[in-house]
């Protein structure tokens, strides 16, 4: 069995079709990700903010708790 050492136009196109193509898949998944990035980015202070209300909603239901105990202990006989 032997092999021909030429390389043909049709297997140089073929490798220069394939490695553009990766090229672009590439090109296409960094903009996806740069996309990600920028929604997370975005999001970040919103995050931030969630997690201060639900800081400060913990206090209230504190609060709110001890006046329901003290308007419990004030409406017993």
């Amino acid at each position: 069995m032997s092999f021909d050492r030429r390389l043909t136009i049709g297997v140089l196109l073929a490798i220069a079709v394939q490695s553009a193509g990766v090229l672009l898949w590439a090109g296409a998944a960094a903009e996806r990700v740069a996309t990600l990035e920028d929604r997370v980015r975005a999001a970040q202070p919103v995050a931030e903010r969630l997690a201060r209300v639900e800081t400060e909603l913990g206090g209230v239901r504190a609060q709110l708790d001890r006046i329901e105990r003290k308007l419990e202990t004030r409406d017993a006989p």
